[in-house]
């Protein structure tokens, strides 16, 4: 069982960020990463996941409502395997239908001012990871 936990919220534009950890069965939105066409700046990867000693990595797997695959489904996935290729971590993937509203709604119910307007994918990333920490 991994210790750290980082979970990521894949966006063509966006990915946020979120770390965790397993003992305690939480986490906290993190930070949120550009991306072109699906691909960030390796390097601020890398020193996320060097800086927060990561064993592991959960990729949040946007579906269909009826649980089918879509386009960004795949690209989400390759991510992911590119998270191990890369970094050579253990990489999951969770179901992550509706966490982007959710998240939004957790936002505009905690946050005041500016804040609840700010994209919501580091907060996605965290709904993600506890997801996964809870199903663990």
């Amino acid at each position: 069982m991994p210790n750290r936990v980082m979970g990521f919220d894949f966006g063509l534009k966006r990915i946020g960020i979120a770390i965790g950890q397993c003992v305690t069965q939480t986490a906290n939105p993190l930070t949120i990463l550009k991306a072109k066409n699906g691909t960030p700046e390796w390097s601020q990867i890398e020193k996320l996941l060097s800086e927060w000693a990561i064993d592991a990595c959960v990729v949040g797997l946007p579906l269909n409502m009826d649980g089918s695959e879509q386009l960004i489904t795949h690209h989400a996935k390759q991510f992911g395997h590119l998270l191990t290729k890369k970094f050579h971590l253990p990489v999951y993937f969770v179901d992550e239908r509706l966490t982007t509203i959710a998240a939004k709604d957790r936002m505009h119910s905690t946050l005041k001012g500016q804040e609840r307007f700010d994209p919501a994918d580091s907060v996605s990333a965290q709904m993600i990871l506890e997801s996964w920490l809870r199903s663990q």
